[in-house]
């Protein structure tokens, strides 16, 4: 059956009604994991299509037998990237002895898991952010697969001055998201003597953007970078150009590339996104062909995009770190940690993937990829 956000939620709400005793430890046949993320409002594409394809990856490698004869489950509450409601479901799952932590959705709830995972000494594995608050200083329970947005927004930059397009303005979510773009756009800008020509914000969870609109195009920038969730990105591109706008538009990778490209659909033309993982269409990687023979044993049921590529992904990763885990004798979440730190520079399918006690950053893997206009993208 095709995951929508009603049934997700349903199926949420009866695993919680089933009777788990939080003082339950983990069965011997099990590895739990607990997730929170966006699985309604706004943000919930996001939410829904990255547990999509890691519970795809967990469900093929519990059909061969899962790892050292235990299966990988998520257990997945909603907070509606909310950090108040983030918080809360991060001591109930660590109530309910969850494993690891996985797949948490976005920066501000995000930084409002970390601190109670790490108090309680729980992984946090594979969050669904490139903030550096979350990466500095070194924290030794929390493992990052994807780029910074400082590699993203170094790598947007480039790209535009590279063209000679030197006014650029930022539209930012104005949180700790929006921030750590808004930084790195800046300091990619300071590097090449440039400053921001222009900075508006939207509140999360909000596509309230006339007064944003406003102040950008009153500055004359030749492109804006936007930091913000998919609806609210897309409420800003439509009015920017409605206004009379004709630079050009460029996103981070959390925007959400498919769920951006479906909001905008032939207003989508030409508008930029920085990616952090493979191209889940393009099968010159044998990551990508892996996935998408992953999806089709999975009868298609799964829409691969870059957001379900990185559930993928990050299952993956998760999954290699278990069985080097298990290699050491028995399993637990400090043999989790020192499994993951065991990944040196290993291909995943061609995507290079490494970690070390030092060094709990998989990936500075980023590329530009441009929508086409009917709902889809190609890369630059």
């Amino acid at each position: 059956m095709k995951i929508t956000r009603r049934n997700f939620a349903v199926a949420g709400g009866t695993i919680l009604l089933a009777g788990l005793n939080p003082a339950n430890a983990q069965p011997d046949s099990k590895i739990i994991l607990g997730q929170s993320a966006a699985f309604t409002g706004p943000a919930a594409e996001l939410g829904l299509e990255f547990h999509r394809g890691a519970k795809m990856c967990f469900d093929q490698a519990n059909a061969q037998g899962g790892v050292a004869g235990r299966k990988v489950e998520i257990r997945h509450l909603d907070d509606g990237y909310e950090p108040e409601r983030c918080a809360a479901n991060t001591r109930q799952l660590i109530d309910e002895n969850v494993f690891a932590l996985f797949g948490y959705v976005g920066t501000p709830t995000s930084l409002a898991a970390l601190p109670i995972a790490t108090q309680a000494r729980v992984p946090f594995i594979a969050p669904f952010t490139g903030a550096m608050a979350l990466r500095v200083p070194f924290n030794r329970y929390a493992f990052h697969l994807r780029a910074s947005y400082n590699d993203e927004t170094a790598q947007i930059v480039k790209q535009l001055t590279s063209l000679g397009l030197k006014r650029i303005a930022v539209f930012y979510q104005n949180d700790s998201y929006g921030m750590a773009g808004l930084n790195g756009v800046k300091l990619a800008l300071s590097e090449r003597g440039l400053t921001p020509v222009a900075a508006a914000t939207v509140e999360r969870n909000s596509i309230d953007v006339a007064k944003a609109v406003k102040v950008v195009l009153a500055a004359g920038p030749d492109a804006v970078v936007q930091i913000g969730a998919y609806k609210a990105c897309a409420a800003f591109i439509r009015a920017a150009r409605h206004g009379g706008f004709g630079g050009g538009f460029y996103n981070v990778s959390f925007v959400g590339t498919q769920a951006l490209a479906e909001e905008l659909g032939k207003d989508g033309l030409g508008v930029m996104v920085s990616q952090v993982m493979p191209s889940p269409y393009n099968p010159v990687r044998p990551i990508t062909r892996e996935f998408l023979a992953a999806v089709k044993l999975a009868g298609n049921s799964i829409n691969p995009n870059y957001s379900s590529m990185e559930g993928y992904l990050a299952a993956r990763v998760f999954l290699e770190g278990l069985k080097h885990a298990a290699a050491g004798g028995k399993l637990s979440r400090e043999s989790l940690i020192s499994g993951l730190e065991a990944i040196d520079h290993q291909l995943l399918g061609g995507f290079v993937v490494s970690f070390s006690p030092t060094n709990h950053v998989a990936s500075q893997f980023v590329e530009l990829s441009m929508l086409t206009g009917d709902s889809r993208w190609v890369r630059t």
